[in-house]
């Protein structure tokens, strides 16, 4: 037994202390917080204004030829329905290779994945905060336009505020996809956290405490995400009450 832990201690050292390779793990973790939360700001605004034109299209049902406004929804939705239909029907992993190798050869490949991964969680995040609008009685937005105020002005102040707290359980989900989805950035050779523990594996050939140290790190971040926004989400749910 003393024989066994004597080995683990010394593939330990060899593994994160001998050349100070750790630094590959502390780097990687930098990398993939950074695109995570890069990618998820681009994620919601996308996901948020596509939300608000399908939405809009679903509940006014306009014609083509209509008006000029009816023709731009339209076209607005029929653009936003490919987009979602397109990105949902890909593997992310497709998506993120065109991007690097077709679309933006001559960006930095920090750029390439938050860019890559902040339009493939739009599409999700749209569909999320879409079935949140749709839910909100229709009767809100029908006071809100009696109190005088514009279309923007309702679903922005009442209609998204109710959407957002509906739709906060899945949006998390989403962000702890999003944050496990980096990992595939080895792909286009970006130095993330999984790759960094690839890396130190590749020079140790050791295997068990550089994969296993990146699992636990991911598990560790995905908890502090789940803990935080249960506390946003207890604390929304208890404003409901007063």
């Amino acid at each position: 037994m003393s024989a066994w832990f004597a080995k683990m201690q010394q593939s330990l050292i060899n593994d994160f202390i001998v050349d100070e390779r750790w630094h590959y793990i502390t780097k990687g973790i930098r990398i993939t917080i950074l695109v995570t939360i890069l990618a998820l700001i681009i994620g919601l605004v996308l996901g948020v204004l596509v939300a608000m034109i399908r939405s809009t299209h679903d509940q006014s049902n306009p014609r083509w030829f209509k008006s000029s406004g009816s023709f731009l929804l339209k076209l607005g939705n029929l653009i936003c329905k490919v987009y979602v239909t397109v990105i949902r029907g890909t593997p992310t992993l497709v998506q993120l290779l065109i991007m690097y190798f077709i679309i933006m050869l001559s960006s930095t490949k920090v750029n390439v994945a938050v860019i890559t991964f902040g339009i493939n969680s739009g599409a999700y995040i749209a569909e999320i905060i879409r079935g949140g609008i749709m839910g909100v009685d229709s009767g809100q937005m029908e006071a809100g336009r009696s109190l005088g105020l514009g279309y923007v002005p309702t679903m922005k102040d009442i209609i998204l505020p109710q959407a957002m707290k509906s739709s906060l359980p899945a949006l998390i989900n989403e962000m702890i996809t999003l944050l496990k989805e980096t990992s595939i950035c080895g792909y286009i050779g970006l130095n993330e956290l999984t790759r960094g523990g690839d890396i130190i594996r590749g020079i140790t050939f050791d295997a068990l405490f550089p994969l296993f140290t990146v699992a636990a790190i991911y598990l560790v971040m995905v908890l502090f995400i789940q803990w935080t926004m249960g506390k946003v989400e207890r604390r929304l749910r208890s404003s409901d009450y007063r």
